[in-house]
């Protein structure tokens, strides 16, 4: 007969040993999901699609099925600039971040503010979020502007995002809608805001330059 409590001392032991075993075995850790924050307009907002079929809850499901836990907040608003992005990061950023997108920009060249402005308002975003959420890694999506717009414009635009990624050692993305804008098979009739074939090619390549930033 096995007595299970003659040697005390043992059995502690062994509860022990399972503890330390539960700890470090995979189900333990990542069990809070990390959140993620697209900041962004019209296109991150998905619209006239509905909002599972925006790039942002695609990412999501792609982290997924990667082994990933994200807890994402879709801050996607139609019609939003680099400077309305700095205003709302304000409340934003008072709740925990892991990784903040940054995705704006498009409605700026539109309406043809001075890049250099832009450039600012996203610096001034990670500065904020840095400033409320020290640990918090950011990606730039850059944005580009048709050549209608002037050489000299376009090209100074399209350097904005890069160059804010590299003053305040974030991460960057060249392009948001690499693969997308133009075509309309990837758009929606207004040739501006990508369909939902075109939301997912969004996703993969938002994913695949976050993935690094994953735990």
């Amino acid at each position: 007969m096995i007595h299970l409590f003659s040697h005390p001392s043992s059995v502690f032991a062994a509860i022990f040993s399972l503890c330390l075993l539960l700890a470090s075995s995979p189900g333990a850790h990542g069990q809070t999901p990390q959140k993620i924050v697209f900041l962004g307009d019209s296109i991150t907002a998905g619209y006239g699609l509905k909002k599972e079929e925006a790039y942002p809850a695609m990412v999501q499901q792609l982290a997924a099925a990667d082994g990933h836990r994200l807890q994402v907040l879709n801050a996607g608003l139609s019609g939003d600039t680099t400077a309305g992005g700095l205003r709302r990061i304000a409340v934003l950023a008072k709740r925990p971040i892991d990784i903040l997108v940054i995705a704006l920009g498009g409605n700026d060249g539109l309406r043809g503010i001075a890049p250099k402005v832009s450039q600012a308002n996203i610096e001034a975003i990670v500065d904020r979020v840095r400033k409320a959420q020290p640990d918090a890694k950011i990606l730039v999506a850059g944005m580009q502007m048709p050549e209608n717009m002037g050489k000299d414009y376009t090209d100074a635009f399209r350097k904005v995002f890069a160059e804010a990624a590299s003053n305040k050692n974030a991460h960057a993305l060249p392009f948001l809608l690499e693969g997308v804008a133009a075509k309309p098979s990837l758009n929606l009739p207004d040739g501006i805001h990508p369909n939902v074939k075109g939301q997912t090619m969004i996703a993969a390549h938002v994913y695949k330059a976050l993935a690094p930033l994953l735990r």
